[in-house]
């Protein structure tokens, strides 16, 4: 169901504050806040993200960025419509390296994102994660799975900060009576990834580029479905907007298209006409064997489904690197 857009009364524009907004997916969503006539606010500590994201946005009369840890006290002046809680580390590089941030941003941060939204009467989405899943024994993944995670294992830091995030986020709903939506984003990618940043996306088409060998983790058989980040945002925005009964349920958003790691290594080869070969590594402790997500839920209460065909998208990614390799990106 289409919502009624809350605005601001000082403006009669919509306010949104973005936690994270100087990450991947937050400055994505900041670019389509603003093409849709919102207000933005980005928050972010810049640990994981970048302002050369927002660059762009540089000089933009509805834009301001305020550099902050969102795990500290949140006081923003004025009406706050939207409030999209983006901050974590994602990349497995970035949550090894910092687990105590990683569960700290997906509990503190998330109690004073909460609170900020109470405190505005502002609706609230949290930016969760097919991680919540763990290694699925349940294929596909709906939402109604509990999930096969170990919370002390190497990932648990970010896949527990999730799972504490979600349920944060219920009770708020139900002991504050607040409006809030949970997205549970699977694999995403597209332009502003970081090269390095550990996921693999980046890491084969970084390789292929470069002539390196392209690391699969044990076999290459693990399979993993990836969605644009385009029809991803769209997906969450229209979540947020959604005024349906049920809409305060988690949703999955990705692509239910699903390939091997090793397919998806033979598409960057081609695409790239690069000569580098693959070489077998071993697998990740606790890394999932399958990741698929049942979007019949984002099809009936959203009417979204993805648009962008994977060669596509993988096009515009691969450009994207092309340009930040030569000093002139896309």
């Amino acid at each position: 169901m289409a919502a009624r857009k809350r605005t601001s009364r000082r403006t009669g524009e919509p306010h949104s504050v973005v936690t994270g907004g100087a990450g991947f997916l937050g400055s994505h969503l900041t670019d389509l806040l603003l093409a849709r006539g919102h207000r933005v606010t980005v928050l972010d500590n810049l640990v994981t993200g970048s302002t050369d994201n927002l660059a762009h946005l540089a000089g933009h009369e509805r834009f301001r960025f305020i550099a902050q840890d969102v795990t500290e006290y949140l006081f923003l002046e004025g009406a706050v419509n939207y409030v999209w809680h983006f901050a974590s580390p994602a990349s497995p590089i970035d949550y090894l390296e910092l687990p105590i941030q990683t569960l700290k941003v997906g509990s503190l941060g998330t109690h004073k994102a909460l609170g900020l939204a109470r405190e505005k009467k502002a609706r609230f989405l949290l930016a969760s994660t097919s991680e919540v899943y763990g290694d699925p024994l349940v294929h596909p993944q709906t939402e109604s799975y509990w999930g096969n995670v170990n919370p002390i294992g190497p990932r648990g830091c970010y896949d527990e900060a999730k799972r504490f995030a979600e349920a944060m986020t219920m009770a708020y709903r139900t002991q504050h009576r607040l409006a809030t939506r949970i997205v549970r984003i699977f694999n995403t990618y597209g332009p502003r990834m970081r090269l390095r940043d550990g996921r693999v996306v980046p890491a084969f088409v970084g390789a292929a580029l470069a002539g390196k060998p392209l690391a699969l983790f044990g076999d290459g058989l693990q399979t993993r479905s990836f969605c644009y980040v385009s029809d991803l945002i769209e997906g969450i925005f229209r979540l947020m907007m959604c005024d349906d009964r049920t809409a305060h349920l988690p949703v999955n958003i990705g692509n239910p298209v699903e390939l091997t790691i090793r397919q998806f290594a033979e598409e960057i080869l081609a695409l790239t006409q690069s000569r580098s070969r693959m070489r077998l590594a071993p697998l990740p402790k606790d890394d999932p064997k399958q990741r698929r997500p049942d979007i019949a839920r984002a099809r009936q209460l959203l009417d979204w489904e993805p648009r962008v065909p994977l060669r596509e998208g993988l096009r515009r990614t691969i450009d994207y690197f092309c340009g930040q390799r030569t000093g002139n990106p896309v």
